[in-house]
C-alpha cells in the first residue's frame, strides 16, 4: 500500500486551515485523517489540528483493545470522532475569538482489504476503480440536503450561494453523529481523500484523468490544476493506492 499526501494554501487564502495525518513509513496501522477547518481569528487551523491529532491519538491508544470486526472497528472510529468533537468544542469555549470554530473530518482505516470511514462535513472520500470514480461519502451540507429533497439539481448546487454552508461539523455542538462506512477493496483500487478546495475546482472526470495518467505526481498535478482553475480555497489531498 502506498500513501501520498499534500496540502496547499491555494491562490486566495492568507493561511491554510486544512490539516492531515498519514502514517510514517514504518507504521503498520493504515490510518489517514483529513480535516478542513473554519472559523474567524485562528479558529479554522486550530480546530482542524485538534480534530486530527485527537482522533489519531484516540485510535492509536485504543485499537489494540477492540474486536477486529466491522462492529468493533466502526465503533472505534465513531468514538474517535466523538472524542475529537468534544476536544474542539471544549477548546472553543476557552476563548471568545474561537467561539465559531469547527472543522470537517474524514478518518479512514484500512484493515484486511476493507476500508472503514468516519465522516463529518463536506470533505470527501472517493473510490477509483478501473477508470471509474465513485464518491463514498455524502456532504453534510445545506445544498446536499436540497439535492436530496429534490429542490435543486447537482448542476445547480455547483453555483448555489450557500454551497459552503454545513449542517454538521466537528466542534459546532456538544455531540456529533458521524457517518460510518465500510467498503470492500480490490487490488489496484485507489482511495482519494480531499477537502472541498479540490472538488470545487475540479470535476470528477478531471480527477480520474490525473490519477490514472500520472505516475508519481498525482498529488502535485491535482493541486496544480485546482490552482490553475482559481484555487479559491485551501487544497488538501490524500491518495491511497491498494497495491497489496
Amino acid at each position: 500500500m502506498r500513501i501520498f499526501a499534500k496540502s496547499d494554501i491555494g491562490m486566495a487564502r492568507e493561511k491554510n486551515e486544512d490539516y492531515y495525518y498519514i502514517p510514517e513509513k514504518n507504521e503498520e496501522l493504515n490510518l489517514c485523517i483529513l480535516a478542513d477547518g473554519m472559523g474567524g481569528y485562528n479558529g479554522g487551523e486550530i480546530a482542524s489540528k485538534i480534530a486530527v491529532e485527537s482522533s489519531k491519538n484516540y485510535i492509536k491508544n485504543n485499537v489494540s483493545s477492540i474486536q477486529m470486526n466491522k462492529e468493533g472497528i466502526l465503533k472505534l472510529l465513531k468514538e474517535a470522532v466523538e472524542y475529537s468533537n468534544m476536544m474542539v468544542y471544549e477548546k472553543a469555549k476557552t476563548d471568545a475569538k474561537l467561539s465559531e470554530m469547527g472543522t470537517t473530518m474524514d478518518v479512514t482505516l484500512i484493515i484486511e482489504n476493507k476500508l472503514f470511514i468516519g465522516h463529518v462535513g463536506d470533505s470527501r472520500v472517493y473510490l477509483i476503480r478501473k477508470n471509474e470514480i465513485k464518491r463514498i461519502t455524502d456532504d453534510h451540507s445545506y445544498v446536499q440536503k436540497l439535492i436530496k429533497d429534490g429542490k435543486i439539481t447537482e448542476e445547480e448546487a455547483l453555483t448555489h450561494p450557500d454551497k459552503n454552508m454545513l449542517v454538521k461539523a466537528i466542534g459546532s455542538s456538544t455531540f456529533v453523529e458521524p457517518d460510518l462506512i465500510e467498503v470492500d477493496l480490490e487490488l489496484k483500487d485507489i482511495i482519494l481523500m480531499c477537502s472541498d478546495g479540490l472538488t470545487n475546482m475540479l470535476s470528477d472526470d478531471e480527477i480520474v484523468n490525473i490519477i490514472q495518467n500520472k505516475s508519481n505526481t498525482k498529488i502535485e498535478s491535482l493541486i496544480d490544476m485546482a490552482n490553475e482553475h482559481g484555487g479559491n480555497d485551501n487544497i488538501t489531498a490524500i491518495i491511497i493506492e491498494n497495491n497489496n
